[in-house]
């Protein structure tokens, strides 16, 4: 979900590989989807036992991971690079199929080491903070990533995927909003996201103290983000613009609530604060993330446009009400009805949205249509 070069006009033929590369990360997507709604206890098109164990990294590693990872490999525009969105897709595959788990789980970590290195030949381009932060962000998920291997529990390893998560992303938007962010901008999110990085290590090692601080580390790095990203001015806007901004306001408020959580309940490795914490970062943060930047990033990737419309905003709008019913009536005050309905309402916003993009993509594709540019769309 970062920043990469407005795609040009090209042929089908050229954008057809990298396409290929979004297979494994939709099916990683869809069978973590039927994972969560075996965690709900509600119906799924699917039953295995092993779905759910593997349900976090499925979604976070397997599917927004192989993204952001195709993403960064288009950016730096070598075949070299493909190798690790390729290995994540794998990984993800992996997980699924009839094989020891520790296989799906070494793809993982190839993938997410892979992922790391892309960087080294980015930083040697462009001597950016922008790409530093993501590279940290890189190195928290691969650090997951070695651990799940190791035989480490998912639960211990949320603040190193979130990690691997808001560093990506707060990078991304230091890239597309630096003028507005002023020149001081990267020294500092650079510093607070070493806070993070530190604050991630010490929940490791000394939980009672280092979750606490991830959620104050993680709540002073969201409201910097908060105070200098340009989506408080662009919200006024129309269109495309308004729909980008809303999101990422919206993405930013989740966050909060994720870091607020970590700030007063500690490390809750279960139970609605645990739930509270994963769905406000991986649901409510980093998915408004992904609507947001999807009709810019997606045709960077496809090299076909994927025009804006009205009707996107119903996938957003039931995310975020379906969270509002999930973490605040479920999990807050106790109504488990409630949390169902919430949760199985987060699947549908997922399908929904992604659905609507295909269709949109697909409807462009039979009529001549223009790509938004990367100065409008920031």
């Amino acid at each position: 979900m970062t920043n990469a070069a407005p795609p040009r006009p090209s042929s089908t033929r050229a954008g057809t590989p990298r396409g290929l590369l979004l297979l494994p990360a939709g099916l990683a997507m869809l069978a973590g989807l039927d994972a969560a709604l075996l965690l709900l206890g509600v119906p799924a098109p699917v039953t295995t036992d092993r779905l759910p164990d593997v349900h976090g990294m499925l979604m976070v590693l397997g599917f927004v991971g192989t993204l952001v990872c195709l993403e960064r490999s288009v950016a730096l525009g070598r075949p070299l690079g493909y190798l690790a969105p390729a290995l994540l897709g794998a990984g993800g595959l992996l997980l699924l199929a009839p094989v020891p788990l520790a296989v799906g789980r070494t793809g993982l970590l190839l993938g997410m080491l892979a992922m790391s290195l892309l960087y080294v030949p980015l930083w040697r381009r462009q001597r950016d903070d922008a790409v530093l932060v993501q590279a940290l962000g890189a190195v928290l998920g691969a650090g997951a990533a070695a651990m799940w291997l190791g035989g480490a529990q998912t639960a211990l390893l949320v603040p190193w995927l979130a990690g691997f998560l808001v560093l990506t992303i707060a990078g991304e938007r230091l890239e597309l909003a630096r003028l507005a962010m002023g020149p001081k901008a990267g020294p500092t999110l650079v510093l607070l996201c070493l806070t993070v990085m530190a604050a991630t290590v010490g929940s490791l090692l000394w939980p009672d103290v280092g979750y606490p601080l991830v959620g104050l580390a993680l709540a002073a790095l969201t409201g910097w983000l908060v105070a200098h990203d340009v989506a408080w001015r662009t919200v006024r806007r129309a269109g495309l613009t308004r729909f980008m901004a809303a999101s990422m306001l919206a993405g930013y408020f989740w966050l909060l609530v994720a870091a607020g959580t970590w700030l007063l309940h500690g490390s809750a490795l279960s139970g609605a604060p645990y739930d509270v914490v994963i769905h406000a970062t991986f649901l409510g943060f980093t998915i408004s993330m992904i609507m947001a930047h999807a009709p810019v990033i997606l045709p960077a990737v496809l090299r076909r446009p994927l025009p804006y419309r009205t009707v996107l905003w119903a996938p957003l709008v039931v995310l975020h009400a379906s969270l509002v019913l999930r973490l605040w009536i479920g999990d807050a005050l106790g109504a488990h009805l409630a949390w169902q309905i919430g949760g199985a309402a987060n699947v549908v916003a997922l399908l929904s949205f992604f659905a609507l993009a295909a269709w949109s993509v697909l409807a462009a594709a039979r009529r001549p249509s223009t790509v938004p540019a990367k100065e409008r769309a920031a």
